[in-house]
């Protein structure tokens, strides 16, 4: 019987050892699991702490701009109050002189743009040899060679006398513009014991038009300029016919002068100075 009783007594101790062992094990597995959530808990901790004392400098920065924002406004003086609205009046002055600038201009461009129309219509815009254009405010007629010259020559044809006759009662209607006549030239070299060069002939072909319109048309030398521009202002290439017969003219400038316009324009630019 007591042989019975010691071997339960060992059978319980050693079911209790094991049962204590699995308990010891399950306990030390929670524990790892808890320091890490602890570790990681203390890492997110410090990142906090890193970022609120960043903020805090910033806050601590915007503060004392603030400050100093405030205590600069206080200590304007009435001085630098006047300063400011000098400025302002000034500004003003200058939006008024621009504005004053372009309504110069806008007259300019009506002025340019009744010419042009009035050109047109007298000339007769609809011959495609005759072109008429504005550049930088000034109206041109460009006139085909064909229509006023024969091949390396500079006697004005009857039927150039014709169109010029409808110009200069245009620059004779109006006294205060002036006309250049200016002569251009393809890039052949000329074969003439008359002329040196394409250059002479442009310029020879100016003066020709020029005194048409002072001895057939009595148009006032003073108002009357010719030049010649030779081959060196080409509207084409000239490695074509077309191009060449493109670029063989005779281009009349007229020049409105409305110096009240740029007079203003001028006074108005040195006030701004």
């Amino acid at each position: 019987m007591k042989r019975t009783v010691l071997l339960l007594s060992l059978a319980a101790m050693t079911l209790t050892s094991c049962g204590s062992k699995k308990k010891i094990a399950e306990l030390e597995a929670q524990n790892k699991e808890i320091q890490d959530l602890l570790n990681t808990a203390t890492i997110k901790l410090n990142s906090c702490l890193a970022e609120k004392n960043v903020l805090t400098d910033q806050v601590d920065y915007l503060k004392k701009n603030n400050s100093d924002l405030h205590n600069t406004m206080a200590t304007l003086s009435s001085k630098d109050a006047a300063n400011v609205e000098k400025s302002l009046e000034m500004i003003k002055e200058k939006d008024l002189k621009i504005s004053r600038l372009q309504d110069a201009i806008t007259r300019k461009d009506s002025v340019t743009l009744a010419l042009v129309t009035s050109v047109k219509r007298a000339v007769g815009i609809d011959d495609p040899d005759i072109e008429v254009n504005v550049e930088k405010g000034v109206v041109y007629i460009s006139i085909a060679d064909k229509l006023l010259f024969k091949s390396g020559s500079y006697q004005v044809s009857d039927r150039a006398k014709e169109i010029l006759g409808k110009v200069a009662a245009i620059v004779k209607d109006k006294s205060n513009f002036e006309c250049m006549v200016e002569g251009h030239t393809d890039n052949v070299p000329i074969k003439n014991p008359v002329l040196q060069d394409n250059w002479d002939l442009s310029v020879k072909r100016a003066t020709s038009i020029v005194r048409i319109l002072q001895q057939d048309f009595g148009i006032e030398p003073g108002r009357l300029v010719a030049s010649g521009r030779g081959e060196y202002v080409p509207l084409e290439s000239n490695d074509t016919a077309e191009g060449r017969a493109r670029n063989r003219r005779t281009r009349i400038l007229i020049l409105p002068k409305i110096d009240q316009f740029y007079d203003m324009i001028e006074k108005e630019m040195k006030n701004q100075k």
